[in-house]
């Protein structure tokens, strides 16, 4: 028994050593001995390092920005060369153009369109994504004609939005309209034609800002469920310098109304905040707090 296993074992180390010389042999015989450039004088000198010289960087570059595989690097001489040899060659020039714009289409293109619909009722598929493009450029009207696809795909993306936000946002949107619907009835509190609701907290004897004038103001800002999201303190001592027509329109709507040494609580509905953006901290649909204090009026 012993002396069977002694023979497997023989047979299997010799098995492995061929494996590992049949790969050395074909790594040899894939490798082609290529013989040095030959630099004859000063401009072959200057061209050569020239080129060599621009390739500083691009390794770093295929890797992160094109997803190229080190391992592939002759792959990718191989196709640079037939690009340079295509380069006065109609047909392979337009073959060329086309394998630079699907890279583009899959790695920059594509992946923003399946993030957008993504959590949506429709998503992006792949094979007819890549039918319609090829169609559109070949003229074929069979399916659809190119302005009923861009009609189509236009009010896709607002109906898939629309239940998007919904689904991420509607109850954020909700909440807002709740808390402004109950503040509105509260002791002080003012709401302008527009939705706007604020309440004065200190009533100033100042000059009353123009829309183009620049203030300056000290100011806090919150989520109706009491998040601090902002701060002029946050910036320093100094109170925030703008122009009264350079913030959200129920910043602009106040200012123009305020005299300088007031202090006011603003209530501001998302449709004069920030509307459906998401503002990081400040997510769409969100209805706004702000104390703000106008100090002054520059001049």
């Amino acid at each position: 028994m012993k002396k069977i296993l002694f023979i497997a074992l023989a047979l299997l180390a010799s098995a492995s050593f061929g494996t590992v010389d049949a790969k050395k042999k074909k790594d040899k015989k894939q490798t082609a001995v290529v013989a040095p450039a030959e630099l004859k004088n000063g401009s072959d000198s200057l061209s050569y390092a020239a080129g060599m010289s621009i390739t500083n960087g691009l390794i770093p570059y295929l890797v992160q920005q094109q997803g190229v595989d080190t391992a592939y690097m002759a792959d990718f001489v191989a196709g640079f060369k037939e690009a340079i040899a295509a380069a006065n060659d109609a047909r392979q020039k337009a073959r060329m153009a086309g394998i630079d714009i699907a890279s583009q289409i899959t790695q920059r293109m594509l992946p923003g369109m399946e993030k957008e619909f993504t959590d949506t009722p429709d998503s992006i598929l792949h094979d007819l994504f890549f039918r319609g493009f090829s169609d559109a450029l070949l003229g074929d009207t069979a399916t659809m004609k190119q302005e009923d696809a861009e009609e189509l795909f236009r009010v896709k993306q607002q109906t898939n939005k629309a239940a998007k936000d919904e689904k991420l946002y509607g109850s954020n949107r909700e909440a807002g309209r709740k808390f402004l619907a109950e503040n509105k009835l509260k002791e002080g509190v003012i709401t302008t034609p527009s939705g706007l609701q604020y309440k004065v907290l200190t009533k100033g004897e100042g000059a009353v800002p123009q829309r183009t004038d620049k203030v300056k103001v000290h100011y806090e800002g919150r989520l109706v469920d009491g998040t601090v999201f902002d701060a002029s303190a946050k910036h320093g001592s100094e109170p925030a310098s703008f122009r009264a027509d350079q913030v959200i329109k129920g910043w602009t709507e106040a200012l123009t109304m305020m005299p300088v040494g007031s202090k006011w609580q603003l209530y501001i509905p998302y449709e004069l905040a920030y509307g459906e953006r998401n503002m990081g901290n400040i997510k769409p649909y969100s209805a706004l707090i702000f104390d703000v204090e106008l100090v002054d009026i520059e001049k």
